[in-house]
């Protein structure tokens, strides 16, 4: 049987998907998850020219409450743009996510992988 090729995914403890993708056996996939609430957090602070992603409260959506703080726009999808062309390099992303993108290279690059 074919080995399937899974993206990052958020694996955070008792989510759904989290349980779903833990029964891939080893030899069919490769489950990779990344240590950040949204992607947005693997850009470096600095990057955007804030110290820190702000702590959001519990129950407050995430996106939403960093552009509160932040005071931007409340536009996702604008700040999504903006956030995208803040980043020129790999050196502007979190080590954390780059080890997970390159084990997922790694994984789908392998030999018997398609």
């Amino acid at each position: 049987m074919p080995r399937r090729q899974y993206g990052p995914d958020v694996l955070a403890a008792g989510k759904p998907r989290r349980r779903e993708l833990r029964r891939v056996p080893a030899q069919r996939g490769l489950v990779a998850g990344h240590p950040f609430i949204d992607i947005w957090a693997a850009v470096k602070p600095a990057v955007l020219g804030i110290g820190a992603w702000p702590a959001i409260p519990p129950g407050t959506p995430w996106k939403e409450g960093v552009l509160h703080a932040l005071g931007w726009p409340p536009d996702t999808a604008a700040a999504c743009q903006r956030i995208l062309r803040s980043v020129s390099s790999f050196a502007d992303l979190e080590p954390a996510f780059l080890g997970r993108v390159e084990e997922l290279i790694d994984f789908v690059t392998a030999p018997g992988s398609q």
